[in-house]
């Protein structure tokens, strides 16, 4: 059996469950590399996949022996056979968020589950650790984006719109990687101001200010990265802000290590930003992986200790409502002494 799985039933058995219902696309990607519509039973005695004749053949390419999954086609399924998977079982964990009510009530009708429990997201905090392939893959991408990177800035001229230049980036993600892992951001000009502008018909200029925020996808795991760049020159008022956030940025790269508490680490970058008269309006990272967005969320609300392993973004930013913003952001993997940068490019006063 693969170690996921191995550690799943070994997790719902220290939590008195019988057997675990997966239905978050994401879960089964990162238990099984199984990317099509179905359903993951963890049940007593087996590991099942239920999807319909259309996935079938796909599935059973992904799976090997090592797997131990067990594939059913629904269509071929009868009522005794759903009744039957969880047989005997007193306690069979759900997962409460990602589930509408109805689909809850049908589990149990279908199931016939004694007790459905909520498992509080026991897969999504093992995600947050990746393991070596995990990050081997991350890697790849982060390497893709930095390339990426480096020839958007020899493609990007004045009088291009935001939303051209975006449409590159997503053409050679296509090319070279699995594709974007969000929307990219390209906000020019007043339109920096919004940390999650959409690229809109708005022309580059001379001294335009440019901030790029990117990211693809290999074998479904992600890189992030953002760079706030320059045309012709840099703009005397924006210098101090641009060289606030580097050097908060790159603070806290030096912060970031196992055991570092995250609460204290956005704490010293907002009251360094209070001190200068502006205000972090937005965490300064997150978690990287299957997911753009996954924990650990980095900001004042939540208090994580990091681990070694995790991977996540570092991206500090300032926003002047109708005037500009800077937003600078590398994807780094924790280690027990410090961290190491993902995503490499330049960082200080990009120029085109």
């Amino acid at each position: 059996m693969n170690a996921k799985l191995q550690w799943l039933r070994n997790k719902i058995n220290s939590l008195d469950l019988q057997g675990i219902i997966i239905t978050n696309p994401i879960n089964i990607k990162y238990l099984t590399n199984i990317e099509a519509e179905g359903t993951l039973l963890i049940t007593r005695k087996e590991n099942i996949y239920l999807t319909d004749s259309r996935y079938i053949e796909y599935v059973r390419s992904i799976l090997t022996l090592f797997d131990e999954i067990t594939v059913y086609d629904i269509k071929g399924l009868t009522k005794d056979d759903y009744e039957n998977f969880f047989l005997f079982c007193e306690n069979v964990g759900f997962e409460e968020h990602h589930v509408t009510y109805a689909e809850y009530k049908e589990m149990i009708r279908k199931y016939k589950i004694h007790n459905l429990v909520e498992t509080e997201k026991i897969i999504e905090k093992q995600r947050m650790i990746k393991d070596e392939e995990e990050i081997h893959e991350i890697i790849k991408a982060c390497n893709i984006t930095d390339e990426c990177f480096k020839y958007i800035l020899t493609y990007i001229k004045p009088h291009m719109t935001e939303k051209q230049i975006a449409q590159e980036i997503e053409r050679y993600y296509k090319e070279n990687a699995q594709g974007l892992s969000f929307e990219t951001i390209v906000a020019s000009g007043e339109n920096t101001s919004k940390p999650h502008a959409v690229p809109t018909e708005r022309q580059i200029q001379e001294k335009d200010i440019i901030t790029i925020d990117m990211g693809c996808k290999v074998n479904g795991y992600c890189s992030d990265m953002t760079r706030t760049i320059f045309v012709g020159e840099v703009p005397e008022e924006i210098k101090p802000i641009y060289d606030l956030v580097l050097k908060n940025q790159e603070q806290v790269l030096q912060n970031y290590k196992e055991g570092a508490n995250t609460r204290q680490i956005s704490k010293m970058v907002e009251s360094d930003f209070k001190i200068n008269g502006y205000d972090l309006i937005h965490s300064i990272g997150h978690g990287v992986g299957l997911e753009i967005h996954e924990p650990p969320y980095i900001g004042n609300i939540n208090d994580i200790i990091l681990k070694e392993n995790m991977i996540i973004t570092d991206e500090p930013g300032i926003y002047i409502p109708g005037k500009y913003g800077v937003r600078i952001e590398d994807t780094v993997q924790i280690t027990k002494f410090g961290c190491i940068k993902l995503t490499n490019s330049e960082k200080n006063y990009i120029i085109i």
